[in-house]
């Protein structure tokens, strides 16, 4: 695993690292997101922004991380977005057959 450095002033660095913290991230977890999601698009990504409501990403994560783990029991963590598009095709055709 490579480390990454950069100089930001220190200002930034707080106000930055307060604005993730509402969002439920560290700083070092927000700039990793930042990078995947910037490989993953071939540029900027998105813009992640704070209403006035802060929106607490915590509660998603936990979501997120309880997703994965039933998948992981299931066996089924490693497919592709293929497959999974396939399933889901396959649990509409049954439905539709019992209807």
């Amino acid at each position: 695993m490579a480390i990454v450095q950069f100089r930001v002033e220190d200002e930034l660095k707080k106000e930055a690292t307060s604005v993730f913290e509402n969002l439920g991230l560290d700083l070092s977890s927000a700039m990793r997101m930042f990078l995947k999601r910037s490989v993953a698009c071939k540029g900027i990504p998105f813009p992640m922004i704070l209403s006035d409501n802060v929106y607490r990403a915590s509660g998603a994560i936990e979501v997120m991380k309880e997703s994965q783990e039933i998948s992981q029991r299931n066996g089924n963590s490693k497919m592709t977005l293929e497959e999974i598009n396939d399933e889901i095709a396959l649990a509409r055709a049954e439905r539709r057959k019992r209807k």
